[in-house]
């Protein structure tokens, strides 16, 4: 895929928000069941009352059949999106991705945004902001509890594997992404049956290339319902081809809670 250029992505995407925001009364008018398709801003409100904005990616009416549940997926962002802004995690992985698709992309998707400085381990604040964030856009949407992606790049990768590790039965799947995963979890991931579909570029950090395939050989071992895409001659980017495949979303739209119980 041809990713946006920044200018215009941005362009685009504070045109949806601004859209978002002048169109405060249409989407009170709403139907929950019937919300409106497109980027929309949200707040988490924590236990100590601290506000946190996140974006979350709604699926227009033609994206669902009538009658259905939305899956839903927590996409997290790598270290370099990190901020306050609520607006640079839509700049790299899947935010280009959800842009070219968007008319017909099924999954609500909440996009959160890490602290300066801070990372999205699973006993961290902002994961634990992050997976609130994900509850209050099932409840309000009504997303399909079957059917709960988690995804994330670099950063968000190992944030992927980390809080996947501490519950593997919260996900249908999981998507990590360049990041250095731990193979000593491959038994926990395998028992779990949680289907996990991992990609890396061949030019990336050599630390991290041999994590991921040590991550891959020792799932493989484990008997787990793991995937490896290595890509040749990709640095670090290598969300750039993956999200921008149809095969991977298409693999993600498949998975379910449900099949994945020991």
């Amino acid at each position: 895929m041809t990713p946006l250029t920044r200018p215009a992505f941005l362009a685009c995407l504070l045109g949806l928000l601004a859209g978002a925001v002048l169109g405060a009364a249409e989407k009170k008018a709403a139907s929950p069941a019937n919300p409106p398709g497109g980027f929309q801003t949200r707040v988490f409100t924590d236990a100590d009352g601290g506000r946190h904005p996140f974006i979350v990616f709604i699926p227009g009416a033609a994206a669902n059949p009538p009658g259905t549940k939305p899956p839903v997926m927590l996409f997290l962002h790598g270290s370099g999106e990190r901020g306050v802004n609520n607006l640079d995690q839509m700049m790299v992985g899947i935010g280009p991705a959800l842009w070219k698709r968007k008319a017909k992309y099924p999954f609500v998707v909440v996009l959160a945004q890490c602290r300066p400085g801070a990372n999205w381990q699973a006993d961290g604040p902002d994961a634990q902001w992050a997976l609130g964030m994900l509850r209050q856009a099932q409840q309000e949407f009504g997303t399909d509890p079957d059917r709960v992606i988690l995804t994330g790049i670099s950063m968000g990768g190992a944030g992927t594997w980390s809080i996947a590790a501490k519950d593997t039965s919260a996900w249908a799947g999981i998507v990590p992404m360049c990041a250095r995963p731990d193979a000593a979890l491959a038994p926990a991931f395998a028992a779990a049956r949680l289907p996990i579909w991992n990609f890396c570029g061949d030019k990336d950090q050599p630390a991290t290339v041999e994590a991921n395939r040590a991550m891959a050989a020792a799932l493989q071992q484990a008997g787990a319902n793991a995937r490896y895409t290595e890509y040749p001659n990709v640095p670090h980017n290598c969300w750039d081809d993956a999200y921008g495949t149809d095969e991977l979303h298409a693999w993600m739209l498949a998975q379910a809670r449900s099949r994945n119980r020991p």
